[in-house]
């Protein structure tokens, strides 16, 4: 694997960085070269499974890969980035003699192929027209940075997440934001706006949830004095405050049915009108909208409009949960830490190793927010520099992540698998290997090993008591 030594150009702008995937060795140092020329920091990998393992470590801005590979083609490599990674761009160098496949992949989504031999002037444009789509996601200015200055990640899910946000936040679409509660989305919401052309208008946000109907399209429409007994001046609607700006309507599904009709008319009116008025007023708003309810539910069950949905739903970005962002647990811990040292005064410096281990493996079913709780929590009671084992552990009050070592998990899979096909046989162990593709000799190996008797998983057992081991052979 070759990776350029500098991360950034003379004038200290950072470098771009490319994986580029190739089984010719001479194919790939032509490649890194010319690359790197041209200003490019490059990590060269000769195999699909080798791609996907540097991904893991990190993630570059564009892959360049060959489409004939050993193992997983580049077709194939292509297919698992789009799953894992579905904004960044890929590009096919392909012979002729796989032309239809490259022509069929840019249509699945790759962002184009070049034949071979290519041309070095032409590969270079493309490169620059790939990233020229997502670049601005992963620049590392801190002027570039500062729209997402709150969000404390270091996780690949969440930095294909980012990359999403900053391309939407460069239009006017509505967006539609997921995941379960104290996952952020108010915090994705507000780097969605620092980072579009309303960044230096007002962010307004609204918990339609929060608000008694009665009082809600008051808050977010206004009204006229005297258009309802305790209306005694005008009052400005938050689609008003929010002119020229960015408008969340958190927790969307859980707005009346009667409010989301006159919702739907402002967004296609793009104007509103106050409570006791006869005029409607023009409004230039951004709408982001977000919620923890499954919208295709309440929609089923007559809860929640299509026509507005689709209206609100035209990008969808969905956030990790933190036990699906595990890496970034310590990250954030810290981060709160040091934050919450300063607000209370403590000379917190850090967490004891098995302190941060132990928040590492907890199970986090209130996300970001329950870790912001638990680290307040003890930063108020920590008497020492280091927070403690026995502090975390009192903060926390859900049952940790058990994680296995490779050798154990593998013993608990053999097992549970066993024990599934020998249910669904009625304890026949002769369809139990036909079904797990093993010879029966090896199938009893397996079950001798578990100490799995198939004898027991028949579904009318002998009255008589069989003899201890014999059932491992006499029933097929």
């Amino acid at each position: 694997m070759n990776v350029a030594t500098s991360t950034t150009t003379a004038s200290g702008t950072p470098r771009a960085r490319l994986l580029v995937v190739d089984d010719d060795a001479d194919m790939l140092r032509l490649l890194a070269m010319r690359l790197g020329s041209a200003g490019y920091q490059v990590t060269s990998v000769g195999s699909a499974e080798a791609a996907l393992a540097q991904l893991d470590i990190e993630r570059p801005q564009l892959v360049l890969s060959d489409v004939r590979l050993p193992g997983r083609d580049g077709l194939a490599l292509f297919d698992e980035i789009r799953a894992r990674h579905p904004s960044l761009p890929v590009i096919l160098l392909t012979a002729h003699g796989t032309i239809p496949d490259a022509v069929e992949a840019t249509a699945r989504g790759v962002f184009t192929y070049l034949t071979k031999p290519y041309d070095a002037k032409e590969l270079l444009e493309k490169i620059a027209q790939a990233l020229a789509l997502g670049a601005p996601a992963h620049q590392n200015t801190h002027t570039d940075e500062a729209w997402r200055s709150e969000i404390v990640s270091r996780s690949n899910r969440m930095a294909d997440l980012l990359a999403e946000a900053r391309m939407v936040a460069q239009s006017d679409a509505s967006v539609l934001l997921r995941g379960d509660s104290g996952t952020g989305k108010e915090m994705l919401a507000r780097a969605i706006h620092k980072a579009s052309a309303r960044a230096n208008k007002p962010f307004v946000a609204v918990n339609c949830g929060a608000i008694p109907e009665a009082l809600l399209e008051s808050e977010l429409f206004g009204h006229m004095k005297g258009a309802f007994t305790d209306a005694v001046a005008n009052h400005k609607g938050l689609f008003q405050a929010a002119d020229g700006g960015t408008l969340l309507l958190d927790e969307i599904g859980d707005m009346p049915p009667a409010l989301q009709v006159k919702l739907l008319r402002v967004l296609q009116e793009r104007a509103v009108r106050p409570l006791g008025s006869s005029q409607s007023l023009p409004v230039d708003v951004r709408i982001i909208s977000a919620t923890h309810r499954h919208l295709e539910d309440a929609m089923a069950a007559a809860q929640f409009r299509e026509d507005l949905y689709y209206r609100l739903n035209v990008v969808t970005l969905t956030l990790p949960t933190l036990a699906e962002r595990r890496e970034d647990i310590a990250l954030l811990a810290n981060h709160f830490l040091a934050r919450l040292a300063a607000k209370y005064g403590k000379r917190s410096s850090g967490f004891a190793p098995e302190a941060l281990k132990a928040l590492t493996m907890a199970a986090w079913p209130g996300n970001v927010r329950q870790l912001y709780n638990v680290v307040e929590q003890v930063c108020a009671l920590s008497t020492t520099p280091l927070v403690s084992l026995a502090l975390v552990q009192r903060a926390l009050r859900t049952p940790s992540v058990e994680v296995l070592s490779f050798a154990d998990a593998k013993q608990r899979f053999e097992r549970e698998y066993l024990v599934d096909l020998l249910k669904m046989t009625d304890g026949h162990v002769a369809d139990a290997a036909r079904l797990a593709q093993r010879n029966r000799t090896e199938f009893y190996r397996l079950l001798q090993k578990h100490a799995l008797t198939p004898g027991l998983f028949k579904s009318d057992l002998p009255s008589a008591p069989s003899t201890p081991g014999n059932d491992l052979v006499a029933d097929e």
